[in-house]
């Protein structure tokens, strides 16, 4: 079976994970926050896996990381949604704790790999 370059990634793998402890724990949300942050949360984290798997495609440094930059917006959309369904009690703080220690280390890989993209856009100019 042929393996896609972003399967190969460090940080789409961290990012996959991260999507699937967000369902983990929003598993134990409250009913009333399905359509709510439930939905948010599994969207945007799902947005920075996804983001990353399409920016791979791309032919240009350029539009990689465009991309790249998406996926780092929607991992700060998540930590905005953590931070509000941790004050609101839903999710502990072990949990809120090691979730946040996801996403900075998800969100310093996508800021190298953003650097190395844009670096590698200038370089082909």
């Amino acid at each position: 079976m042929y393996v896609y370059s972003f399967e190969k990634l460090e940080v789409w793998i961290e990012a996959k994970d991260f999507s699937k402890d967000i369902y983990a724990i929003t598993a134990k949300f409250p009913d009333t926050e399905k359509f709510g942050l439930i939905s948010q949360l599994k969207r945007a984290s799902i947005s920075i896996a996804s983001n990353i798997a399409e920016g791979s495609a791309r032919r240009s440094y350029k539009d990689k990381a465009h991309f790249t930059t998406m996926a780092f917006g929607s991992a700060v959309e998540v930590l905005n949604q953590l931070i509000i369904s941790f004050e609101l009690n839903f999710v502990s703080e072990t949990d809120y704790l090691q979730l946040r220690e996801q996403l900075e280390s998800i969100t310093n890989k996508l800021n190298a790999l953003r650097n190395y993209q844009i670096d590698k856009s200038d370089k082909t100019k």
